[in-house]
């Protein structure tokens, strides 16, 4: 195992010193924590987390290795990782290799040995901030001059991610069984796993780039849209708000999951805000007020939605009635939105729940049947 050392710095001043994990270096960018006890190899290929360095709660990492299947991307897209303890090997049945050879191939500099309960508490008291991992040459740098580097980083407000993690040519996916339609999907960072939960339910899927518009859409014949997870502040994606208010103009069902939530929600006329240190891990509660149950989810998300919780709400942007279909009940932030007047709902949260829990599931089925319920009466009609 690699006994370089390394140093966590973060914006408040504070220091962490540990042993260099990955490929050696510096990396700057928020710092963000994630309390999951397994899935760290869909934690760390979830696009959603570009821009951030992200620390592990729980305190063995590696364990179970890597592996080609349970990749939610392309790549590593975390900007740096920070664990307690890096298992030297791999001990599962499924691993291919263990964890540091992919962050040394994918780049990814990190830090191990350090307290990350401390680094939690930090981050829960004071809300994320930027933050630095130093390795190798960036050590000779003086405590100033990495301190220095961390606070010229980029903010994670105001920022757009989407054209980085984004396709830069269209992908089609076929349905899995009977087929339903083309199903026209934004790629702002979507998941492999939702693109299966898609197909499963019998949707042709068309991956589109994130900079597409209206007519790119239409061409390719969609029954529905989707609008994927992804990185950065909502505020700023402008051009992909107008375009769902397009979709939402024309009718077609449209389903969002995390950032496709909060672009519903400014589409819709509401405004959004940056958590203090946002939702990440595997056991994140969940009341859905349309059924009266509560979910364990997976979350993965630093903004939210600023909407009324009780009673029915006019879209401010005028689509009609709009109700806050779920909440958190770790702090109440809004966790779902669903369209009274329009065949459209979406969820902060993720159904498609890699590495797990499953409770959420059902939500991809609930989206097929709002696209069949809606197709209905037109084949009717015809």
């Amino acid at each position: 195992m690699n006994r370089n050392r390394a140093v966590l710095v973060l914006e408040d001043g504070s220091r962490f010193d540990g042993y260099a994990m990955g490929a050696l270096g510096h990396t700057v960018g928020e710092v963000v924590f994630s309390t999951g006890m397994t899935g760290y190899q869909e934690t760390l290929t979830d696009p959603s987390y570009a821009g951030q360095i992200v620390v592990m709660t729980a305190p063995h990492i590696g364990n179970t290795g890597m592996n080609d299947e349970d990749a939610e991307s392309r790549r590593i897209w975390v900007e740096g990782f920070v664990v307690r303890n890096l298992s030297p090997r791999p001990s599962n049945f499924r691993s291919t290799r263990d964890l540091e050879s992919d962050l040394i191939a994918d780049g990814v500099v990190g830090i191990s040995g350090v307290d990350t309960r401390a680094i939690t508490l930090i981050l829960r008291e004071s809300g994320v901030m930027r933050g630095g991992v130093f390795s190798g040459a960036s050590l000779k740098l003086s405590d100033q001059q990495q301190s220095d580097h961390v606070r010229d980083a980029a903010s994670m407000a105001g920022r757009n991610l989407s054209q980085l993690v984004s396709v830069k040519v269209p992908r089609v996916v076929s349905a899995v069984g009977e087929l339903i339609g083309a199903l026209a999907v934004l790629d702002l960072g979507i998941k492999e796993s939702t693109i299966h939960q898609l197909t499963a339910r019998g949707f042709e899927v068309h991956v589109l780039p994130q900079h597409c518009d209206f007519s790119d859409v239409m061409a390719v014949s969609p029954v529905a849209m989707f609008y994927s997870n992804g990185p950065g502040d909502p505020s700023a994606s402008d051009a992909h708000i107008a375009l769902l208010q397009e979709v939402l103009r024309a009718g077609l069902p449209f389903f969002g999951i995390c950032f496709g939530n909060q672009l519903l929600g400014r589409a819709l006329g509401f405004d959004t805000y940056k958590l203090k240190y946002g939702h990440r891990g595997i056991n994140q509660p969940v009341l859905d007020k349309t059924t009266g149950r509560v979910e364990i989810t997976s979350q993965n998300h630093g903004f939210a939605v600023d909407a009324p919780r009780e009673g029915i709400i006019d879209s401010p942007a005028g689509f009609g009635r709009v109700e806050v279909s779920h909440i958190s009940l770790n702090d109440q932030v809004v966790e779902g939105l669903r369209a009274l007047d329009l065949p459209a709902f979406s969820i902060q949260y993720h159904p498609e729940a890699a590495a797990g829990p499953r409770d959420a599931n059902h939500l991809f089925d609930r989206f097929r049947d709002l696209v069949l319920d809606h197709r209905a009466p037109a084949e009717k009609g015809q």
